[in-house]
């Protein structure tokens, strides 16, 4: 049976429409409210290491994870060199979150073939597993050749790595190589079919049920205008669940006869007409809105069904960010 209280509460930073170098305010009160951790993702806005940086220093009791950092997009003494880094400045704090990423992330912005995404994945963990305790390493991992690397910083705690995982194949890998998994994009009832494969491959038994790490990024609309609900999430549905690893993750969770119509009007070039057919009640099962208190019983569904560490990523439906922030707080 999944626990009813989540081991870790997370907001998603660093906060849209405000400079980094303003952000300090913000999550000190993230601190003071009650939030244990902070998430930030890398795609085409900040990178994922910098704002978890200046967070270690201005909020020292936070924990720090990426969701995620793509697996393709730097070197394996590269990536070794930024997570030691981070696990150095807040020993014990940093959970280390890495996946796929998509095609549209990694071929076409940054012009790496997006081949073999389990195996990429996998290699560079089992190379981080053995770069992060200062061993020399030697050998093939996904892409690259690594000839007689080693770290020149230790961390004094190793930190979590967590795997972005959507279908079973890397859900399995999150369970039995990772600490655990990073999931998104899916409903509360989804958490049901995914959550059981992570917490299997790990070794989770009726006698010994410790679970494995689940951490979902959960997009919540903090308003009641229904209309605002809609178009904003709408539109971000359309955005991840048109690209194809989204759309394949959505289909295996059953949802492709939902969104035939949508990924054929997207295909067709008909952008306005793919985000018509995204069904209302999809946007209700994707995306969290409504009060502070009907927000929170939602997110509480997630770790009723098997989520252990629930992150905020907002929306931009709100005109008070700070109230929002206060509002969303755990209780």
């Amino acid at each position: 049976m999944a626990p009813t209280t989540p081991s870790g509460y997370g907001m998603t930073i660093p906060f849209d429409g405000v400079p980094l170098s303003e952000q300090r305010d913000l999550v000190v009160a993230l601190e003071d409210l009650g939030y244990t951790d902070v998430w930030s993702a890398e795609a085409n806005g900040a990178d994922a290491f910098t704002p978890l940086a200046l967070a270690a220093a201005w909020a020292p009791s936070l924990r720090l994870g990426t969701a995620i950092v793509p697996a393709f997009t730097r070197g394996p003494a590269l990536l070794a060199q930024s997570v030691a880094t981070l696990a150095d400045a807040a020993p014990g704090r940093v959970a280390f979150g890495i996946g796929a990423s998509s095609n549209v992330i990694v071929e076409n912005w940054n012009g790496i073939p997006y081949t073999e995404p389990y195996r990429q994945v996998r290699d560079m963990v089992r190379f981080l597993r053995q770069a992060l305790t200062g061993e020399k390493v030697s050998g093939t991992f996904g892409r690259s050749e690594v000839k007689g690397f080693r770290l020149g910083i230790r961390p004094a705690q190793q930190p979590e790595i967590l795997v972005a995982a959507l279908r079973s194949g890397m859900l399995r890998l999150a369970g039995r190589e990772g600490d655990g998994a990073i999931v998104n994009w899916l409903s509360a009832e989804d958490v049901r079919t995914v959550a059981p494969i992570v917490q299997e491959a790990g070794g989770a038994t009726p006698e010994d049920p410790t679970p494995r790490e689940v951490v979902a990024r959960i997009f919540v609309a903090p308003t009641t205008d229904r209309d605002t609900v809609l178009g904003v999430g709408r539109y971000a549905i359309a955005a991840y669940l048109t690209v194809p690893v989204y759309a394949a993750f959505h289909e295996w969770l059953g949802r492709g006869d939902q969104l035939a119509e949508v990924w054929r009007r997207w295909g067709e070039g008909d952008r306005r007409g793919a985000l018509e057919a995204i069904p209302e009640s999809l946007v209700d099962e994707l995306i969290v809105s409504g009060t502070p208190e009907e927000c929170r019983e939602h997110l509480q569904r997630y770790v009723e069904a098997g989520v252990t560490t629930p992150v905020i990523a907002l929306l931009p439906t709100y005109a008070d960010l700070r109230q929002v922030i206060s509002d969303l707080a755990p209780r």
